[in-house]
């Protein structure tokens, strides 16, 4: 599975963004999804997860203002972010894996895409 992520850019605080990440392959429909940040000098961190029925998570910090979302028929996994803060700033991954279920940790990721760059201005 490749996977490539887009929709990055500047946007001031307050503002949304839908990020997209395209995956090559013809079990897409298969896989577990997520999303993943990292922001200047801090660890990677889970955004949301989307399992192969359609179920979602997300950590709590995220909870109501990043939303994953899959298009089965495009092969593409979305994330709405909204009232979008400066320290949402992050390169933003899309990742993958074979089974089924969420995936709640990197390590349960066989998959990366390149990640895109979000910066939220004040």
């Amino acid at each position: 599975v490749q996977l490539q992520a887009s929709g990055g850019g500047l946007v001031q605080a307050g503002g949304s963004m839908r990020l997209s990440c395209g995956a090559s392959g013809r079990t897409f429909g298969s896989y577990a999804m997520g999303w993943f940040r990292q922001g200047p000098g801090k660890e990677r961190e889970l955004v949301a997860a989307i399992s192969s029925g359609g179920d979602t998570y997300s950590p709590n910090s995220m909870r109501g203002r990043f939303t994953i979302s899959r298009d089965l028929a495009k092969n593409t996994v979305y994330l709405q972010t909204n009232s979008l803060k400066v320290e949402d700033t992050a390169v933003y991954y899309c990742a993958a894996r074979k089974a089924g279920g969420l995936g709640l940790s990197i390590g349960s990721y066989e998959y990366w895409g390149q990640g895109t760059l979000v910066t939220v201005s004040s």
